[in-house]
């Protein structure tokens, strides 16, 4: 079989080192963890690299991160981007560390100027940096919001988003294109110093983010007048923001702050949540039971690199915690934003709007109600980020802000991925704002629920891991694309999307129409009464999601008929 093949080639190799190979006798016999960790190489793909640590082809290790590393050296070269140089960031996983150096010395044995943060960093901040630094391209080392077992690879270009098409397409090719783990580069940090390679950066970018950070508060004198009287609690869930988040709140004059102690400080085995994901009500476990002790007004987390945010707010009326999923936390931030611009005559006549495909259509409302034009996009911040791109060359809109309903936003143009530290900030001030006229973020999402329309939406996942869990996520895909249903549960399709084929089917008409977005394996229905739901595989983890979404007469009507159509869903896949 070709992984036992490859796992004796790697113990019989003089490429590899002894650690290494010790490391794979441990795991002699086992067939299961041999054919996991060499089943296939571990895919340079649209996000990097994102796989557990360990030895193999299939795992995140010095090998693999190496050859990522020099065929993204070799794409930098042929586009005369040495001097610009690339800048380097890492969140608190084990090897987090170790990959980032590695990652710069090999770029620097290219010739390649390097720009590595002192200590950890968030990732908004790192895509910050590219642009700051005017940096060709930057790294960032990172799994997000995965479990504990798990690393990752986040490559960035020029703009500061991730990396997208062509030159995704293309660095991926240059790391095919290397054969033989010899034709990585090598060079020693004191010879890399020496050269004026390898450079360390921190506080001058730190004090840059948060100067742009504070240029995007819209009410300062409400902050300074309420800022004290807000309690709120915040965990960083052992990862990254603590540094950034605390300062951010206390500079703009939120004194209130308390952070989860257990989980203030860096610890790449989340020692206490067993899924490091804001999105996991489990994480919040410790953050709640603070909140409960001191009457706090909201609960905030971010995820180990600080792009995603998770948020409890109190319910006044009850004493409880609601918990906001990520669309409730995205529209909150647009709506607040949106309005405030608007009364302070700050909204620009080509303001605009991006959401992806997965997120609440209560967004569009608010855009018509604001006259902001709203553009939709393929899930995933580096799609955000290239309708930016589009807006800039054709110097046609501006971008007030972009979100998806997982658990990310940004706001403005300077960073071009998720921002978990940008969305505290507004967050903490929109709720020193609704205070100010005796509301809490809750009854304003109510009052938002009455404006705009009650729309309720749903996400379930489906974890198959390994290469049996691959094949059962493609077959799934497949057998829905070839026999696409007539209805999901008992609501009608009226339109079926197929953004692999690019195509869309009216099934009132039969006629077939080209979808406008780029092709990606993301199946989409649009339903009647504009319901809708939608499939896609992960682009990041081994796990295919389902997406729904329904209105409602109020709240609880709407999150019964998003509870038939998540049904549906789950009996197409029986």
């Amino acid at each position: 079989m070709e992984y036992l093949k490859k796992y004796q080639e790697w113990l019989e190799s003089n490429e590899i080192d002894e650690e290494t190979k010790k490391e794979l006798k441990e795991i002699a016999g086992n067939d299961e963890e041999i054919k996991d960790s060499f089943y296939k190489d571990l895919e340079f793909g649209t996000a990097g690299l994102r796989g557990i640590v360990g030895a193999g082809t299939n795992r995140m290790n010095k090998y693999t991160v190496g050859k990522a590393t020099q065929g993204l050296a070799n794409y930098i070269i042929k586009n005369n981007g040495q001097k610009r140089g690339v800048v380097i960031a890492y969140d608190s996983r084990n090897m987090s560390q170790e990959f980032s150096k590695l990652a710069c010395l090999i770029l620097n044995a290219n010739g390649i100027k390097t720009y590595r943060f002192e200590s950890l960093r968030p990732t908004p901040e790192l895509s910050f940096s590219v642009r700051y630094l005017n940096c060709i391209s930057g790294i960032v080392i990172t799994a997000s919001h995965n479990p504990p077992k798990y690393n990752g690879y986040k490559v960035y270009w020029e703009d500061g988003a991730q990396i997208s098409n062509p030159v995704d397409v293309e660095i991926t090719q240059e790391v095919n294109a290397i054969t033989s783990y010899s034709e990585i580069k090598e060079i020693s940090e004191k010879e890399a110093v020496e050269k004026g390679l390898y450079n360390i950066v921190g506080e001058e970018i730190d004090n840059e983010y948060i100067k742009y950070l504070k240029s995007n508060s819209l009410n300062p004198d409400i902050i300074k007048e309420y800022g004290k009287d807000i309690k709120i609690v915040y965990t960083p869930l052992h990862g990254t923001g603590k540094k950034l988040a605390l300062r951010i709140l206390d500079e703009l004059g939120f004194t209130n702050v308390h952070i989860v102690k257990e989980q203030a400080e860096p610890d790449g085995k989340f020692p206490t949540v067993k899924y490091p994901n804001p999105e996991d009500p489990a994480a919040f476990e410790l953050a709640l039971k603070l909140a409960k002790e001191i009457d706090a007004d909201i609960v905030v987390a971010n995820d180990p690199d600080a792009d995603r945010i998770g948020l409890h707010v109190k319910d006044s009326k009850t004493g409880e915690y609601v918990l906001f999923n990520g669309n409730m936390i995205g529209l909150t931030v647009a709506d607040y934003l949106i309005n405030q611009k608007r009364e302070k005559g700050l909204l620009d006549k080509k303001s605009a709007l991006i959401k992806t495909i997965v997120s609440s259509n209560m967004a569009d409302r608010i855009c018509e109600e604001n006259d902001v034009k709203l553009f939709e996009v393929l899930t995933g911040f580096k799609n955000v980020a290239a309708k930016i791109r589009q807006f800039e060359r054709e110097n046609s809109y501006k971008c007030i802000m972009g979100y998806e309903e997982s658990y990310g936003c940004l706001v403005g143009d300077k960073v071009r991925d998720k921002d978990g530290i940008i969305a505290l900030m507004l967050l903490s001030e929109a709720a020193a704002y609704y205070k100010k006229q005796g509301l809490t973020l809750w009854d304003n999402m109510q009052n938002m629920y009455k404006k705009y329309g009650y729309y309720q939406e749903n996400q379930v996942s489906i974890v198959l891991e390994g290469a049996d869990g691959a094949q059962k996520i493609k077959n799934m895909m497949e057998n829905v694309r070839n026999n696409p249903p007539k209805a999901i549960g008992k609501y009608k399709i009226l339109k079926f999307r197929d953004y692999l084929n690019g195509t869309i089917k009216d099934y009132n008409t039969e006629e077939i129409n080209k979808v406008e977005l780029p092709k990606s394996n993301v199946l989409y229905f649009e339903l009647e009464n504009d319901f809708w739901c939608c499939m896609r595989p992960s682009g990041t983890e081994p796990k295919i999601k389902f997406y729904m979404g329904a209105t409602g007469e109020n709240i609880e009507d709407a999150k019964n008929k998003v509870n038939e159509v998540t049904e549906g869903m789950k009996e197409l896949m029986k």
